[in-house]
């Protein structure tokens, strides 16, 4: 018998070594789970207003103060998605004179890159100069013009500044002595700039004479607005006049509406007509420059601004015409998963006082969907775009539909009803008990759209919501952005109150492809974060195209 049980030993044993032997040859069929790498947080020293993070081109890009070394920048914090890794850790000193790749690990790899920015405010000016001084950094060579009328042997410099703030040139912090070498029609010298132990550069300056004294840069038209670049004397009488195309007379634009850069002026035009040619001419101490046209553009508006129609899609409350196509969307299809009474944002007959008749008005309650010990807080809320899915109890969102137009305000007419915040999501639990506060946004963006497969809808911005934070989320501060603005309350306001909320652009000369709109009654609900019973009515929004 022990001769028996010896022998299933060795066998069990050896079935076990062949395993073994064998088993670098088994493949593992298992596959990983698939988490997405972000960035989530990037500072560093020397740093400039904050990091804007595109999750869509996974790069993460800064600012640099001007005295900062770009090739030995501290990395104070870098954060990434619960659980990943960077290949660049925190405490560490990187090269930012170029697109740094950094990956992001957890079960795959995703390669970011970090993008550092760095404006130096160089200054060249000299007496008499018309318009704004030109920089070459690759060349290093700075240039300025002026009149033809003006001699060269009599250069009087005013502002010299091409590197960091300490910067020395010709070994001095003071405006240096310079001798200039005339040829033809301009004048040059060469000057030494010298900062900290990275800076040693040779730079060559050239004062052109030039038979203009005033010109048009650029025009940026919009609806009723029209923003007019133009150069001129430095310190000179300058400004623009306009007229409509055929007019007789010219209207001078108001030194209010006139902003000065040195030899650079801008001159913003309002209450213009909408689809309009006009004729502009730039002014510089009595001499005008030459003619240019511009048209104005539309008035663009959308479906649905005073919220009337509606429509019900199986459980969903949907804020569209039936067999109308969609331009708002609600969180309705998430919140109805459950209970079909579960309809967060619906259409109500309590409108604004100056509402057309048997009109109506959207009606956005927070509160906990679901039953008992299954469900989640839900803020009610609109906005301009599509619910896309529901991934288990989070959504994801698609923000923004094709816009081109350029308005100055979004208005309409709202009242609320706060509670206090009883559902916090994480890292929003100091906000527990405090009054809920509601939320209307607005947004001009160039992103660039994309399309539903599903249901052939183009929006702007994917945003994915989830209870740990660890979501995607708008970011107000992206470089896609070209205007923003918000409102905000967290008191009851019992009447219908107007609301107004100006757009703050950033650039007058970018072209706008989206505009997103969200109106939330919990201001923190992509993060599950609200107070239950946190309700606002929206009615009557409309867009302006003017300022005052």
């Amino acid at each position: 018998m022990r001769r028996i049980i010896m022998n299933r030993i060795i066998r069990v044993l050896c079935g076990l070594t062949l395993c073994m032997a064998v088993g670098g040859c088994i493949e593992n069929d298992f596959p990983y789970p698939v988490v997405k790498m972000y960035i989530t947080e990037l500072t560093v020293e020397g740093q400039k207003g904050s990091t804007v993070i595109s999750d869509a081109d996974q790069t993460a890009t800064l600012e640099l103060e001007e005295t900062v070394n770009p090739k030995k920048v501290r990395i104070q914090s870098l954060k990434v998605t619960e659980g990943g890794r960077s290949s660049i850790p925190a405490d560490t000193v990187v090269d930012l004179s170029k697109p740094l790749s950094v990956t992001l690990s957890l079960y795959q790899d995703y390669d970011w890159k970090i993008i550092a920015n760095q404006t130096i405010d160089r200054q060249f000016q000299v007496s008499g100069q018309v318009g704004a001084p030109s920089f070459d950094e690759e060349l290093k060579e700075a240039s300025v013009n002026i009149p033809r009328t003006q001699p060269l042997f009599r250069i009087t410099l005013e502002k010299l500044k091409l590197g960091p703030e300490g910067s020395t040139i010709d070994g001095s912090e003071e405006l240096p002595q310079l001798q200039w070498e005339v040829e033809g029609l301009y004048a040059k010298t060469q000057v030494q700039l010298k900062y900290s132990d990275y800076i040693d550069e040779t730079w060559t300056l050239y004062v052109n004479r030039v038979d203009f004294t005033t010109g048009t840069n650029s025009i940026d038209a919009w609806t009723k607005v029209a923003w007019l670049h133009g150069f001129g004397t430095v310190g000179g009488d300058n400004g623009y006049e306009y007229k409509e195309d055929g007019a007789a007379e010219w209207i001078r634009v108001d030194a209010s509406e006139v902003t000065h850069n040195g030899g650079n002026f801008t001159a913003r035009l309002i209450h213009l007509n909408p689809n309009t040619t006009y004729v502009c001419r730039p002014y510089s101490d009595g001499e005008y420059g030459d003619e240019q046209t511009f048209t104005t553009g539309e008035e663009e508006t959308f479906p649905n601004m005073g919220f009337e129609d509606w429509c019900q899609e199986g459980k969903v409350i949907c804020p569209w015409a039936e067999g109308s196509s969609s331009f708002w969307d609600t969180g309705n299809h998430g919140s109805t998963t459950i209970s079909d009474k579960d309809n967060i944002t619906t259409p109500v007959d309590d409108v604004w006082s100056g509402a057309p008749a048997g009109s109506k008005a959207a009606k956005l309650a927070s509160q906990f969907v679901g039953i008992v010990g299954i469900g989640k807080f839900a803020a009610g809320n609109l906005f301009v775009g599509e619910y896309k899915d529901t991934k288990g109890t989070n959504g994801i969102l698609g923000f923004g539909r094709e816009f081109s137009s350029y308005p100055t305000k979004l208005k309409g007419y709202f009242k609320y009803t706060t509670a206090p915040i009883s559902r916090t999501g994480t890292g929003f639990e100091y906000l527990k008990n405090e009054p809920d506060t509601c939320i209307i946004w607005v947004a001009l963006g160039d992103w660039s759209l994309s399309t539903n497969p599903s249901t052939g809808v183009r929006t702007a911005v994917e945003v994915q919501t989830a209870s740990n934070n660890k979501g995607v989320y708008f970011n107000k501060n992206s470089s896609n952005i070209i205007a923003y603005g918000e409102m905000c309350c967290g008191t009851n306001v019992t009447d219908y109150r107007e609301f107004e909320i100006e757009l703050d652009y950033r650039d007058t000369s970018r072209k706008p492809t989206s505009l997103l709109i969200v109106c939330s009654a919990s201001k923190y609900g992509d993060y599950f974060t609200g107070g239950e019973g946190a309700t606002m009515w929206i009615d009557e929004f409309s867009l302006e195209y003017d300022y005052d």
